[in-house]
């Protein structure tokens, strides 16, 4: 590829991105509708990044994340280009959030309305389980209002901002968040059977972790489901697609299976990028929306990895085995989103903590055709299973695929699923592939690990101790989720236009009258993603 095969981005302000994750997409939206001149280099052939797909005889299975939540972030990303999201994809909301099945024959559907929710449970579990949930409830909505604000949406979160939400919030708030416990723990206070402890227990692996490791806050997820859960049609990356489209008609220009071999520097400040083949792009602002440990291990130049932000080395979040096929189910009622549970948790989490594939893991099961009511004579399916990071270069042997096939499948079967056809190993993704994907991850899906009641304050930021690079994507501030890297993306989109800002009046030296006019911001705290 050469220089003449990319458009120039000429102008103030250029801007590239390396990256059309769903971070560097919304930033990328963001700054074009600004006016910014805006490049997204993308390693693959496809915009998504971890949204992605493959193929299968029903078709393109998704084979990243399927849960829509926190649609507000999303129709904010569309308004900021003067647009509706509901005008660029097709969205049904879900009156089943989630379907859920243990072994020991219990069942349970969750609602997106309330009541419904609050019955289910009193079927399955009792009255008390029932005003136990109610409560529950209580206790999310109140931490995820209290929170949303200082930590998701503010560009830094601070310890000061957090403990002035908290201290408004009173005491009930306090005992809400319950800073020095687990999520593990505060459930077992919470609820007194083990079928809640262990499905709102699972809320920790949304963000790659271990209920008994990571903070209790992780409870609030639970109101970002119960606010509403929607379905997009041709999954979710159609919604990167559109993103993708939109900034593309703002004026974005993207290529693609374009590799980033280097970030230039020159003068202490980013000046563009080189890639494979010898070309050259300059820039003014570079934002790279990948795994962090890839410029923490050099693999973009020394002078950004000496500025790197720390990599999360063995603090590294789970992994995953997911597999994407297209089959005849029978035995169950499926609906879009289910969950069938291990039979005890020690058997998922042990081995896990121990860097092995889980005995006995928790499954979670899209039917991705059954989300507007679709169901064809061979529907399309995507299976996941929690699984540990690796270290970089690690390979998969048969034997591994064929264990994880065992497994997996078995499982279903106990509990009264089957398909037609088994798929074959080739439908199975291991942490070792998602770490030939995403380079320097080790496989793992969400950054660094959630453990600890400080790992909030923990990631990174937008704006890096290098001017001119800036970071977006799940593994900054404000964490890993769709939502929180459409966000990262608006935070890094602010910080480069105010930087943007600040540069051009700092080259207005004089003005007519002869007053000096020029301040650039210097020394500013960093900011984030």
């Amino acid at each position: 590829m050469s220089e003449k095969d990319f458009r120039s981005t000429s102008g103030a302000g250029r801007v590239i991105v390396i990256g059309a994750g769903i971070g560097g997409l919304a930033t990328a939206l963001r700054l074009s509708s600004a006016g910014l001149p805006v490049t997204v280099l993308e390693r693959h052939s496809h915009p998504g990044g971890k949204i992605r797909v493959v193929p299968s005889a029903a078709g393109p299975v998704n084979a990243g994340p399927t849960v829509f939540t926190m649609r507000p972030v999303f129709e904010d990303l569309f308004a900021s280009a003067g647009a509706r999201l509901e005008d660029h994809v097709t969205i049904q909301s879900n009156d089943i959030l989630a379907r859920h099945w243990w072994e020991d024959g219990a069942h349970l559907d969750l609602f997106a309305n309330r009541a419904q929710s609050v019955e289910a449970i009193r079927h399955s579990f009792g009255a008390t389980s029932a005003r136990e949930f109610t409560d529950f409830c209580d206790r999310a909505k109140a931490l995820y209002d209290a929170f949303e604000g200082p930590v998701m949406h503010a560009a830094q979160p601070q310890m000061t901002g957090v403990a002035k939400a908290a201290m408004a919030g009173g005491p009930r708030l306090m005992r809400y968040l319950a800073p020095t416990a687990t999520l593990a723990r505060a459930l077992k206070t919470q609820f007194s059977d083990p079928h809640l402890r262990q499905l709102f227990g699972r809320y920790a692996t949304y963000v790659g972790g271990a209920p008994e490791l990571s903070p209790a806050v992780l409870a609030l997820i639970w109101q970002s489901e119960a606010a509403g859960v929607w379905t997009i049609k041709g999954g979710m990356h159609a919604l990167a697609t559109a993103i993708a489209e939109l900034a593309a008609c703002k004026g974005a220009t993207f290529h693609y299976n374009a590799h980033v071999e280097r970030i230039e520097t020159s003068g202490g400040q980013v000046t563009g990028v080189s890639l494979a083949g010898g070309v050259h792009l300059a820039a003014d602002h570079v934002v790279f929306n990948g795994d962090l440990a890839a410029l923490g291990a050099g693999l973009l130049g020394e002078t950004v990895q000496q500025n790197a932000p720390k990599a999360p080395g063995k603090s590294r979040s789970h992994s995953a085995y997911v597999w994407t096929f297209a089959a005849r189910p029978t035995g169950r009622d499926l609906t879009h989103h289910n969950v069938f549970f291990a039979g005890d948790p020690a058997d998922e989490f042990g081995p896990l903590s121990r860097g092995e594939m889980p005995t006995d893991g928790t499954l979670y099961l899209c039917a991705q055709d059954r989300g507007f009511g679709d169901q064809p004579d061979l529907e399309r399916f995507q299976v996941i299973m929690n699984g540990p990071a690796v270290p970089a270069g690690t390979d998969l042997s048969t034997m591994e695929a064929t264990i994880c096939q065992t497994r997996v499948f078995q499982k279903f079967a106990r509990m009264g699923l089957s398909f037609s056809p088994q798929p074959a190993t080739d439908c199975l993704t291991t942490p070792a592939g998602f770490d030939r994907l995403f380079p320097a991850s080790g496989g793992a899906l969400y950054g660094q690990s959630p453990h600890g009641v400080m790992s909030t304050f923990q990631r990174p930021v937008s704006r890096t101790r290098l001017p001119g690079l800036y970071l977006a994507g799940g593994g900054v501030h404000p964490g890993p989720g769709i939502p929180m890297a459409t966000l990262s993306g608006k935070h890094a989109a602010e910080a480069i236009l105010s930087d943007h800002a600040s540069t051009s009046r700092s080259r207005k030296t004089v003005t007519p009258g002869g007053t000096w006019t020029g301040f650039p911001m210097m020394g500013r705290a960093r900011s984030r993603s």
